[in-house]
């Protein structure tokens, strides 16, 4: 293997979430932190939670990716091993980085479990990193992050199994009219105007619909929490089945194209919230997976490691932008300040 940089460790850098009824309150105020969120508002968000068994299942999620990756670096390499941080509860990065620094690793990869290019899904990942170095004194590894990995063929490949999978529970009579929706975090519009968010997640949607042959489709949003006066990319995916409800559709797959794991926003919002106003429609809803541990997708990881060790491989990216950078450039994904008076409003749905 010729290698071009030397790394000696993988990161998995993911959000985390409680792993018991008396995490929830906890991880919440971790969460919000600084941010003036209404008392109530974070009870009415644990009871989102409770509702589900207390428990977030993004953790397990993590454990299983880790588990996928070790065993494809295991038969193919490059053997590196594995560490896990979360930005929001154990493993606390901090924690996860000063494992690593005892263990002597020098020099890791960053793989953060988002597809796309925002301040929440890329830029805070890597403050977060940087915060929990400089809480060692220095001391702690280097961390350099993956590229984002929306247009990689083997997302797009995974993604769209999960569709096809989808419209495979569906009867047979109503697969063809069926309609297929793919949902993400809706964030602020004033932050989508400052980075990549919606156009890759417009161009991941179009290369999934297109390797399925699916000419109509919509890119609707979901878990907004911000406050009525501040604008959030739209449309709701709730507004978006009543409108395919008005238009006589019967029928709807709903592919969560904007997250990786079958996480709480995912379970609440879609297998709850969309299911329940589905079923008031009496609108047929199937809910493609995440891509999750798809071997397509873990392939996929390994591709982007070996991108960054080997330098005769190849940086593999459809459609019409390219392979994104590998570093980031300091206007990327800027932050974007809230008003005061939209801090109280400000709460969870909280991003996983």
């Amino acid at each position: 293997m010729n290698i071009a940089h030397d790394y000696d460790a993988i990161l998995v850098v993911s959000f985390g979430g409680p792993e018991r009824d008396a995490d929830v309150m906890p991880f919440l105020e971790n969460v919000t932190r600084g941010r003036g969120v209404p008392r109530e508002r974070l009870i009415e968000v644990a009871g989102h939670y409770r509702h589900l068994g207390g428990k977030s299942p993004i953790n397990d999620q993590c454990r299983a990716l880790i588990s996928a990756l070790e065993a494809e670096l295991g038969r193919h390499g490059p053997r590196l091993p594995i560490y896990w941080g979360n930005r929001n509860w154990r493993p606390f990065l901090i924690d996860t980085l000063r494992k690593m620094k005892e263990d002597g690793v020098r020099r890791a990869l960053a793989f953060v479990t988002s597809a796309y290019s925002s301040y929440s899904g890329c830029r805070q990942y890597r403050e977060n990193v940087r915060a929990a170095q400089e809480a060692l004194a220095g001391e702690a590894p280097v961390v350099d992050k993956l590229r984002v990995f929306y247009n990689h063929p083997g997302f797009i490949a995974a993604c769209a199994e999960r569709v096809r999978q989808a419209l495979s529970r569906l009867p047979a009579g109503e697969r063809a009219d069926a309609r297929l929706v793919f949902t993400a975090h809706s964030i602020p519009v004033s932050m989508s105007a400052v980075c990549d968010y919606q156009k890759q997640l417009e161009e991941a949607c179009r290369l999934v619909a297109e390797s399925l042959d699916i000419a109509g489709y919509r890119l609707a949003y979901q878990s907004r929490s911000g406050p009525p006066s501040q604008p959030w990319l739209e449309p709701d995916v709730l507004d978006c089945l009543r409108e395919l409800h008005g238009e006589g559709a019967g029928a709807v797959v709903i592919s969560p194209i904007g997250f990786i794991s079958d996480h709480m926003e995912v379970l609440y919002d879609l297998d709850t919230e969309a299911r329940n106003l589905a079923l008031e429609l009496g609108l047929r809803m199937e809910r493609a997976e995440t891509v999750g541990t798809h071997p397509e997708f873990i392939s996929m990881i390994r591709e982007l490691i070996l991108e960054r060790t080997d330098d005769s491989v190849p940086k593999r990216a459809i459609g019409r932008f390219g392979a994104n950078h590998d570093v980031c450039p300091e206007t990327c994904c800027l932050p974007v300040m809230r008003p005061a008076s939209a801090a109280s409003s400000l709460g969870p749905r909280v991003t996983e």
